[in-house]
């Protein structure tokens, strides 16, 4: 049994913000996973491990194929499922996964060592605000899917890192739906999540080198696009 996640698991993601019926229809209707892929995301739902929903599943399919990155960022590895789908639909990328979480790094490298056979992924284990500040630069994608109220802190070493050009997409950014009420009305313990989520906001949706939009998939996911060299996070 995987301990981590049952554990300290943020139940915020788990309600998507869309329609029950349409959330149903993305992900009956939408092309199912198959091999590996689906092995790997049966093994996460039947142990309480978030992933990305099958929704954002096929979204990151079309998108990674569309943009064919050679060089991605990911902070949050989990059990490797999304660094897997991101080398699947991209080839010819090299992927570096930052994830601080023992157990889950010891499954990502028990996964990348049966799936990943083009040896397309490094696991790194550590703290993010660490790992971060000794990567280089060159990146041109980059996916956080980790501590919530932590995006805001790592985006600006991820920012640093990308070319411009270069895309971000962070996942879970609506909280069930939490973000678009007063705070009072937000229970305590969610409330450093929150008041993270809208520093991020506050950030990035519009902020002149950047192009930011919300993409109402999941829990919601945060879309950016770095426009200019030097990005200065207030």
């Amino acid at each position: 049994m995987v301990k981590s996640y049952n554990e300290y698991s943020n139940h915020n993601m788990r309600r998507p913000i869309v329609k029950p019926e349409i959330v149903g229809l993305m992900r009956g209707e939408q092309k199912a996973l198959t091999g590996f892929l689906a092995e790997v995301e049966t093994f996460a739902h039947a142990e309480n491990i978030p992933v990305i929903p099958h929704e954002t599943v096929v979204y990151f399919q079309f998108l990674l194929q569309a943009l064919q990155p050679k060089k991605i960022l990911e902070v949050g590895t989990a059990i490797g499922f999304s660094a897997l789908l991101m080398a699947q639909a991209s080839p010819d990328a090299k992927i570096t996964t930052i994830e601080r979480n023992p157990e889950m790094a010891a499954l990502a490298r028990e996964n990348l060592a049966k799936y990943d056979t083009a040896q397309q992924i490094e696991v790194i284990e550590g703290d993010a605000i660490d790992v971060l500040s000794a990567l280089p630069d060159g990146y041109d994608f980059a996916f956080m899917d980790s501590a919530k109220s932590k995006y805001i802190v790592f985006l600006p070493e991820i920012l640093k890192r990308l070319s411009v050009g270069g895309v971000v997409v962070i996942d879970d950014v609506f909280q069930g739906g939490d973000v678009a009420k007063p705070i009072e009305e937000v229970k305590r313990n969610q409330r450093g999540i929150y008041r993270g989520l809208h520093k991020l906001f506050d950030a990035t949706l519009t902020h002149p080198d950047l192009t930011a939009t919300l993409v109402p998939l999941g829990d919601g996911l945060l879309m950016i696009r770095k426009k200019a060299n030097q990005i200065d996070l207030v």
